[in-house]
């Protein structure tokens, strides 16, 4: 088994969703996951700490995708425009992988208590760092706090939107983003 073989980190985490799916994830060890990805079980602790951590892989990526979009939105820009920047900035780094892997990223979760809880605090550190961004361009900490979980909800609703779209739908994952916080915003106006 080669140890820096090229692309090793997406080997991981596509032969831990699949074998998550075929398995479920309590009955999956690390070294089945290993052995999938064709790597030695030290190489995926050096990329992993733990097989849970598979599921938030691109965490941070997306939290800091999210961030600059925000950061760089018009400084005129309400609060939700500024998050909407911040989709459509994370949402145009999405692919055919993402999309591939996000139903079966969704039945892995929905069948683990324990992914269950770490889906819950990805969510809460996405939410965490738009809410930051956007207090960095002086918004109010409530307005923030509340866009930000706005946000959250959009992309969680567009990203599902996308996974299950065919056809041209398929191509971009902003358009759903978009579209999702559009709802949520008209949904929130109409709160009174």
């Amino acid at each position: 088994m080669a140890r820096w073989e090229p692309g090793a980190r997406e080997r991981i985490v596509l032969a831990g969703v699949d074998l998550f799916t075929e398995q479920g994830y309590d009955a999956t060890t690390v070294a089945q996951i290993a052995e999938r990805a064709g790597i030695t079980k030290s190489t995926f602790f050096r990329y992993f700490p733990d097989k849970r951590e598979l599921l938030a892989a691109g965490q941070e990526t997306l939290s800091l995708l999210l961030t600059e979009g925000i950061a760089q939105a018009p400084k005129d820009s309400s609060p939700l425009e500024a998050v909407a920047a911040g989709l459509e900035r994370a949402s145009s780094e999405m692919g055919p992988m993402n999309r591939e892997l996000g139903p079966r990223i969704k039945a892995a979760v929905a069948a683990s208590a324990e992914l269950q809880e770490r889906a819950v605090l990805k969510n809460v550190g996405l939410a965490a760092a738009m809410t930051d961004a956007l207090v960095a361009r002086g918004v109010s900490d409530p307005v923030a706090h509340l866009a930000a979980e706005l946000g959250v909800l959009a992309f969680k609703r567009g990203f599902a939107e996308w996974s299950e779209s065919e056809g041209e739908a398929a191509n971009a994952l902003a358009p759903h983003t978009l579209a999702a916080l559009a709802e949520l915003r008209a949904a929130s106006a109409s709160l009174g």
